[in-house]
């Protein structure tokens, strides 16, 4: 059965704010391992950085691979 786009959205939302708060969550958990400062605010900043980065990652990839497939 094929996904509707509603669902791929929400699939792809829901994997982008998992995504997002398992990262904040793991560097609050790691930093100190390493002597870095923890603070809720800054890894929330960071992961929103990094969640960005991650969105256009995948955009761009994905969008040079279906020019190759076509």
């Amino acid at each position: 059965m094929k996904q509707s786009r509603a669902m791929s959205l929400f699939e792809a939302a829901t994997n982008v704010l998992v995504g997002y708060w398992l990262a904040v969550a793991t560097q609050l958990v790691i930093f100190p391992w390493f002597g870095l400062p923890a603070r809720l605010s800054d890894s929330m900043a960071m992961g929103a950085i990094f969640t960005i980065v991650s969105l256009a990652r995948g955009y761009v990839l994905r969008r040079i691979f279906e020019s190759r497939r076509g």
